[in-house]
């Protein structure tokens, strides 16, 4: 990747506009919390205006912004400061994400996976990337991807097997 002079206002709001949700998404079922994700969020899309990079295509920029995104929920969640903090699990009920129940329901019930589950649930349902993008990005072969899906879903499964299934 060759540097290219800071991006233009313009093709920034462009590329966050594209890839927003994404992002956000991405850091919100990795974190755990709508403050934590803001913050991978803006980190996320200050580290692309600052690397100034040329991709060869869209799909090569996307692969970068999730895997920089990881990046930075990853230092975050592993944070001293995160350490002491009150659990997820501890703290109270937060807003609604979701305008439908259901929805509601089934976002936490992909909250209490392991994120060896989560991430790639949430990637390829939410953020329809196949299974090679997912490997890609999460560092792992595809076959294990689809390992921790089928799992995952099974475990999805058994959370909301009372009412959905």
């Amino acid at each position: 990747m060759e540097k290219e002079p800071l991006r233009t206002g313009g093709e920034l709001e462009e590329v966050i506009h594209r890839y927003k949700t994404m992002v956000y998404g991405l850091a919100l079922a990795r974190t755990g919390s709508p403050a934590d994700a803001d913050d991978v969020f803006q980190e996320t899309f200050l580290t692309y205006y600052r690397a100034g990079k040329t991709f060869r295509s869209e799909e090569h920029r996307k692969a970068w912004l999730l895997r920089t995104a990881l990046n930075m929920s990853r230092r975050v969640t592993q944070s001293t400061y995160r350490q002491k903090v009150v659990p997820l699990e501890e703290r109270e009920e937060g807003t609604e994400a979701f305008r439908e129940p259901e929805e509601n329901r089934v976002w936490q019930a992909l909250q209490g996976l392991e994120e060896g589950y989560r991430l790639p649930l949430y990637l390829f349902y939410f953020e329809e990337l196949s299974t090679d993008q997912i490997a890609k990005v999460l560092s792992l072969r595809p076959g294990t991807v689809r390992m921790r899906l089928s799992r995952g879903r099974e475990q999805l499964r058994e959370v909301l097997k009372g009412e959905y299934f």
